[in-house]
């Protein structure tokens, strides 16, 4: 809104004799209520950083509008936690995991009966542990336990969801999993959760078997640094990673995930393209998306 003075005066007094001074206030008035107003405002900010004091974490990486407000339409389509939704699966326990800036994750456990090793699963973006747990169950036949977070912000977990956090929380979790002395390591990662999964593990050897379902080779050209792209945190080693890529992915592409695929399989890794596959979790026969879980348990357990 543009608001135009004019300050100049009749030579005849009878004209407008009062103009100058009702606007001159009018303005003093609304800028003393806007110092007011930045004032409060300042003062609102304050009382909540200091209520909900911020992580160094929980710095946006990749835009910051652009990073909030995706993570902000991922939680929305993920919904709310419903615990109704794991009440039949047996041998099933609440998680609770703290990071190391306080924040803490929820998440379940679905224990075996004699664990031989554990997968920790991170799913995709708009998805929450409770509405998978019963897919997942299918693992705990192969003696592992299984162990599925809510990411950070999402459903049970506390704090801002931010891509660097993520990858941190992540990083801590598998080492907080190989100190409980399990005899097998294993990860699968799901979309989004294998750019998670690949920034967290790095170039590391703190694992036995890494799937990585569907995540595109790079996440720079949504504004993130290339440094968080997948496929140039991929081992030189390959061999025990495992590429899933479904042709009928209209979620990530198969062009999409080209690139690490061609990487991956230089370094001795595995890539199964399935012409039957679409997105993680989004194919509706369920034949098929029994004989894609098949293949991540086949490529652990080899």
């Amino acid at each position: 809104m543009y608001i135009e003075i004019s300050t100049a005066r009749s030579q005849k007094r009878k004209s407008y004799p009062t103009m100058d001074r009702p606007v001159i206030t009018g303005l003093s008035a609304l800028r003393r209520f806007a110092r007011v107003m930045i004032i409060l405002s300042i003062e609102a900010c304050a009382m909540a950083h200091a209520n909900n004091p911020t992580s160094d974490l929980e710095d946006s990486v990749c835009g910051i509008v652009r990073e909030p407000l995706a993570f902000w339409q991922f939680r929305q389509a993920a919904g709310a936690p419903d615990a109704s939704r794991i009440r039949s699966i047996p041998n099933i326990e609440r998680l609770s995991f703290t990071t190391r800036d306080g924040r803490e994750l929820g998440g379940y456990k679905l224990r075996a009966d004699h664990p031989q090793g554990y997968l920790l699963v991170a799913q995709g973006n708009a998805m929450l542990a409770d509405q998978i747990m019963g897919v997942l169950s299918f693992f705990r036949d192969y003696g592992l336990d299984v162990y599925v977070y809510d990411y950070r912000g999402y459903g049970l977990s506390e704090g801002k969801s931010r891509l660097k956090a993520m990858v941190s929380d992540y990083r801590e979790i598998v080492a907080a999993l190989n100190a409980q002395g399990y005899g097998r390591r294993y990860l699968y990662g799901m979309s989004m959760g294998g750019v998670i999964l690949t920034n967290a593990i790095g170039p590391s050897e703190d694992y036995d078997a890494l799937v990585l379902d569907s995540p595109p080779s790079r996440i720079s050209g949504l504004g993130c640094p290339e440094d968080y792209d997948p496929v140039r945190n991929l081992p030189q080693d390959g061999a025990r990673l495992m590429l899933i890529i479904g042709l009928k992915d209209r979620v990530v592409p198969p062009g999409d995930i080209e690139e690490l695929s061609q990487i991956l399989e230089q370094r001795g890794g595995r890539v199964l393209k399935s012409p039957e596959f679409a997105h993680p979790l989004m194919d509706l026969d369920p034949i098929i998306r029994r004989r894609r879980l098949q293949s991540v348990a086949d490529f652990l357990v080899r």
